[in-house]
């Protein structure tokens, strides 16, 4: 009965606060209906100045190519290279292409190296006759042993290319289960920190030490508020997704609930580890960023841990954010189910708990 009442205190002291219930209903949708779009990580709309010195029929049907293609933004004809390149330096034109003799020169601006090797080689399958499948790497946005042709704009690709689950190359179906992450972060980890720190400020949370409500129900009415309310916000993500577009798990959705409570599990035990050595709101808040940002960066989210250096990649197997997002993108792109991801939820359960019961061991309390 006591962990009862506590549990309706801390939803008292939610409803109350005029920022939190915003927040709660606002942030999955901001993440659900924007960041797919702004955190895309496809090469397109590379601007093509083209210096075409031959002005030969195959010279002109290149030109036309380009400028059909959806990958390019053709920039237009220069006169000369040296006038492409002004173009180049003021940040108008990525990709020079010169046609000269029969010959094809390809200068790209590596300042962005992905977008200038990107624009060579989609420029480069263009004019070979047999463009070459590009591997597939791990966290680019397509499935596992799938080969990719870079576009070829003349349909004269050479043999053909199976596309696994992902058939239609859909990169927001491969980002938007892995921002679940980012709600789960901000709904199970930041908030209890927050709010436990925000206590210890006013005091409050003297007045329930010298109580003789124990450990274990006060960490639990702090943490299981959020726990729930982190379901419904899992649950308005995979709507939206539904809604805005069109995707669905096509593995079992009760899969994500369990992955999403274990991912909260961790995060609301380390913001109870933080909480618990910081006295202040701005320590807290600079803890918590420090590491969750280093956790996000590591996990996969947004670059494959297969590039990553090899003491990087090896954090991997103690980050539970790669665990979740690996085994989220499973049940969603290719309808794995507890089978397939067994390994992940053990890991997520064995890192939750290690840290749960640190949390736990942590909490002082005055009796």
């Amino acid at each position: 009965m006591t962990l009862k009442y506590l549990i309706q205190k801390e939803f008292l002291q939610i409803r109350r606060n005029a920022f939190l219930p915003k927040l709660i209903i606002m942030f999955p949708i901001v993440i659900m209906c924007v960041m797919p779009w702004v955190m895309q990580m496809e090469v397109k709309n590379i601007v093509v100045d083209v210096v075409d010195i031959d002005h030969t029929v195959e010279s002109q049907r290149l030109v036309q190519q380009i400028a059909a293609s959806n990958y390019f933004i053709f920039g237009g004809q220069k006169a000369t290279y040296a006038e492409a390149m002004k173009d180049v330096e003021k940040g108008r034109a990525d990709v020079i292409l010169e046609i000269r003799d029969g010959k094809y020169l390809i200068a790209a601006n590596a300042v962005n190296g992905t977008k200038g090797s990107m624009g060579s080689a989609y420029l480069s399958q263009i004019i070979r006759p047999t463009p070459q499948p590009l591997p597939v790497m791990e966290g680019s946005g397509y499935s596992q042993g799938q080969q990719v042709s870079a576009p070829s704009l003349t349909g004269r690709a050479g043999g053909g290319s199976l596309l696994l689950y992902n058939k239609g190359q859909n990169y927001k179906l491969f980002m938007i289960p892995a921002l679940f992450a980012i709600v789960m972060m901000l709904m199970t980890g930041f908030l209890p920190t927050l709010n436990i720190v925000g206590e210890k400020e006013a005091g409050t949370i003297e007045q329930i030490n010298v109580t003789p409500v124990s450990k274990w129900s006060f960490i639990l009415a702090k943490l299981i508020p959020y726990w729930l309310i982190a379901l419904f916000v899992i649950s308005v993500c995979l709507v939206l997704a539904w809604l805005v577009y069109g995707i669905t798990p096509t593995g079992p959705v009760w899969l994500i609930y369990v992955l999403a409570m274990l991912l909260a599990l961790f995060f609301s035990s380390f913001g109870l580890i933080v909480s618990n050595y910081s006295d202040t709101m701005q320590q807290a808040m600079f803890v918590m960023w420090f590491f969750v940002v280093s956790i996000m960066l590591l996990s996969g989210l947004f670059t494959p841990t297969r590039s990553m250096p090899q003491w990087a990649y090896l954090t991997t197997y103690i980050n539970p954010m790669h665990y979740f997002i690996d085994a989220i993108r499973t049940v969603f792109i290719r309808g794995g189910g507890l089978h397939e991801t067994a390994h992940q939820v053990l890991a997520l359960a064995g890192i939750g708990t290690l840290m749960g019961c640190w949390a736990v061991q942590s909490y002082k309390k005055n009796s």
